[in-house]
């Protein structure tokens, strides 16, 4: 859990269908899904293993999704390749056709089955040793 000045971050996702969610978002994230029946229910919990980060939180919506998010995860990686490849795997669409290249970051957008952007990062030189 991921605490904030005055509780908890928690990152809603909406989706459509629950299940299809929480299969990619865990599997991306590395994440647990909590148990639970889709039918009937409208949240679904995902909880990082070990209880570092922060907990996702899916929302089943009618809404369909039809602009550009405006809030979006990035994912800071040290291959960008190797977790585009393995996130696409799982069922996220790639848009960029070329990485873009910002300030020495690197990265592709990609969308969620549901159509969400999200963003896959390979950052600057010697940004991995500044986190130690």
């Amino acid at each position: 859990m991921d605490r904030i000045a005055h509780g908890e971050l928690v990152v809603v996702i909406d989706c459509a269908d629950l299940g299809r969610a929480a299969a990619f978002w865990a599997a991306v994230l590395g994440y647990d899904a909590e148990d639970a029946e889709d039918d009937g229910i409208t949240y679904r919990t995902l909880r990082p293993r070990g209880g570092q980060g922060a907990e996702i939180l899916l929302q089943r919506t009618a809404d369909a999704k039809v602009a550009k998010n405006r809030l979006h995860l990035d994912l800071r990686v040290r291959d960008l390749d190797r977790e585009v490849a393995r996130v696409a795997g799982l069922g996220a669409t790639v848009l960029t056709d070329t990485p873009v290249r910002e300030y020495g970051w690197t990265w592709h957008v990609l969308s969620d089955p549901d159509g969400n952007e999200f963003c896959v990062l390979r950052p600057p030189e010697g940004y991995w040793a500044s986190r130690s």
